[in-house]
């Protein structure tokens, strides 16, 4: 930007990250391989300062990031408008749902999945199903924000949530590079050439919103 002459400060980036982030993760949702059948859901503690707010995160058996939702509270209310909102951006619901032990999950899939097997379990069982899966998903998110100052607002952080998730999808295969950018072969790429090429996938949807606009 600087050899364009083109001076960016910090602040202008935030703005471009809240402005942009959203749109730009709904338009690359359209790139990403189909969602599986079962899904697991969980939430995780986020603090800034001495406010502690709520993640909620669903991903598929394969670790594709369903869709994540920053709340101030750990309730019924949140656990509701996180599974409307999950089914609503993957239009699409699940055979089968798997959740820990928090009693507010049970009364939110019934209303919002109803006929999905809700199948409750814990993270330190011996035999079938377990929340591993989920707990893994939010190491990158935390490890992002360990390095940060945190989430300011419930708004400004779910904005750069999605933004985020995006670019890990791109990151992880989930959304393939190679559907955005022609020519690139995964196979023969080093780790810089998917870093450069997770960073052009992102210029096939900002071009959309552009015509958009």
């Amino acid at each position: 930007m600087a050899e364009r002459g083109i001076d960016v400060s910090a602040r202008t980036v935030l703005t471009w990250t809240q402005t942009f982030g959203p749109q730009l993760a709904t338009a690359a949702r359209r790139h990403r391989r189909r969602l599986g059948r079962r899904w697991y859901i969980d939430e995780v503690f986020l603090f800034h300062g001495a406010v502690k707010r709520y993640l909620y995160r669903a991903v598929d058996e394969h670790g594709q990031v369903v869709d994540v939702l920053l709340r101030e509270r750990r309730d019924l209310a949140s656990a509701q408008a996180f599974f409307r909102r999950a089914r609503a951006t993957a239009q699409t619901q699940p055979a089968a749902i798997v959740t820990d032990h928090h009693q507010p999950y049970v009364r939110a899939a019934e209303q919002n999945l109803p006929g999905s097997l809700h199948i409750r379990t814990g993270l330190h069982r011996l035999t079938g199903e377990t929340t591993k899966p989920i707990e893994r998903s939010h190491i990158a998110t935390r490890d992002r924000l360990r390095a940060s100052r945190g989430l300011k607002t419930t708004a400004t952080g779910q904005r750069f949530l999605e933004g985020f998730e995006a670019v890990q999808a791109l990151r992880r295969g989930d959304i393939p590079p190679r559907s955005l950018v022609p020519g690139y072969r995964p196979q023969l790429a080093t780790r810089g050439d998917h870093a450069r090429a997770v960073a052009a996938a992102m210029v096939t949807p900002a071009a959309r919103l552009n015509k958009a606009a």
